[in-house]
């Protein structure tokens, strides 16, 4: 009699767990729907008003899907300055040299730090990561100043030739990742004759593809999106980035009120100019997400 009271009190555990699973698993994914709405959003209006004139846009209630469409707005906002040319800027000078720079130095500074022992090391690399918490409008000053000495200025060198120092963010990421790399394997390669920048390019950096993956994503993104930059030491027009492109692009708009299209040619180009991102994270994905989870494992 007791066993069978036992069997039934089991049985209706059993059943009350599998009665409550179901809803934990329907709230959570309902939770991330949301959440995911909610990052896509800013990018479905994106879209939709490129799509519009500039009358539709400030409709009340909105519209989401403007009849009739306007697509030939992406070619219009896109031709109305030299955006091909400010997209050659962006990835040609800019982008593609400042993140090769920046991801090379930044894993040649933490190998150092991570696989070589040397007096003053610890101290060293906490001064590197003290400067993570200085503000970049504490240097913007000196930094100018410093750089129209040189004449670099209405040139990209003041903003890429600094990638060739590293990023204390970035030394940080791939020092932590570098630990994790078992010491065996620099041991034996040293055994057989590999100097310490073969072990690097050899043997940690092969092992390290997704953290160094992350870093370059994270270097790309911030400089096809850094307006500031270019805005302080580039006056140029024939050198201007796509963000300076979309910001004269704004100016010249609401100034001349050109046809009234203002905000549908913003978000033309400003949907153009994301496109490229989403393609380069899409296929990317799989490796970036392993180089951060996979960071900072071992300290």
């Amino acid at each position: 009699m007791a066993v069978t009271h036992l069997d039934n009190a089991r049985m209706a555990g059993v059943s009350r767990t599998s009665i409550k699973v179901p809803w934990v698993s329907f709230i959570k994914y309902a939770l991330l729907l949301l959440l995911a709405f909610m990052f896509v959003l800013p990018l479905l209006w994106m879209v939709s008003s490129a799509l519009k004139i500039d009358d539709q846009v400030y409709r009340v209630p909105p519209i989401w899907f403007p009849v009739p469409a306007h697509p030939e707005n992406f070619y219009n906002a896109w031709n109305r300055y030299n955006f091909s040319l400010f997209a050659f800027n962006s990835v040609v000078r800019y982008a593609i040299p400042s993140t090769i720079l920046v991801t090379l130095s930044s894993a040649i500074v933490a190998y150092g730090f991570s696989r070589l022992h040397w007096v003053g090391r610890n101290l060293l690399f906490g001064l590197c990561l003290a400067t993570i918490m200085i503000p970049a409008q504490v240097t913007l000053v000196p930094l100018f100043i410093t750089f129209k000495q040189l004449g670099w200025l209405n040139s990209y060198q003041p903003l890429v030739i600094p990638g060739m120092f590293g990023s204390p963010w970035f030394i940080f990421l791939l020092r932590q990742f570098f630990m994790t790399i078992p010491q065996e394997l620099s041991d034996a390669a040293r055994i057989d004759g590999a100097s310490e920048l073969g072990i690097l390019t050899r043997v940690i950096m092969p092992l390290s593809v997704p953290s160094l993956i992350a870093v370059a994503l994270f270097q790309f993104l911030a400089t096809w999106n850094d307006y500031l930059g270019p805005l302080v030491y580039i006056n140029n027009q024939q050198l201007f980035p796509l963000a300076l492109g979309i910001g004269l692009l704004r100016r010249a708009l609401s100034e001349t009120g050109t046809t009234g299209l203002v905000y549908p040619y913003l978000m033309a180009v400003s949907a153009l100019v994301t496109v490229p991102i989403l393609f380069l994270y899409f296929f990317a994905q799989r490796r970036f997400i392993e180089g951060i989870t996979t960071t900072g494992m071992k300290g």
